[in-house]
């Protein structure tokens, strides 16, 4: 049993799947899922678990070049956009493009925050 790190075991074998290149979007409960990338469904309560708190956690398992969140986050949500600041290589794009391009995302961990636009496009890199 791992006693550390991710511990949810389908979130787990999804991220030691990735490679560089692919793309993880993280996303709050209400953006809608695409058919096709592999979802790992985190949501257990309004606000259950935390945009915050997943991406936390993703960001200690991931190799990060860049990132992907629609522009929208900066006025409608000023706490995620702090959090995504952060982020190597951060782009914004229109809310529309970013759902169109969560349809290209290899895994998507959707999660339980419940304030608007929490959501980012996570590209994968390579540690070394």
């Amino acid at each position: 049993m791992k006693k550390s790190g991710i511990l949810n075991r389908h979130l787990a074998g999804a991220l030691a799947e990735l490679g560089h290149g692919d793309g993880v979007l993280v996303c709050d409960v209400g953006m809608p899922l695409p058919a096709g990338p592999r979802v790992v469904d985190l949501a257990f309560r309004a606000g259950v678990p935390r945009f915050a708190e997943v991406l936390d956690g993703l960001l200690t398992e991931l190799v990060v070049e860049g990132a992907t969140a629609a522009h929208e986050v900066r006025d409608a949500n000023p706490e995620a956009a702090r959090l995504l600041a952060a982020l190597p290589g951060l782009g914004f794009v229109p809310h529309t493009e970013l759902k169109e391009l969560s349809a290209g995302a290899r895994l998507i961990v959707r999660t339980g925050e419940a304030r608007p636009y929490a959501n980012v496009l996570l590209r994968c890199g390579v540690f070394f």
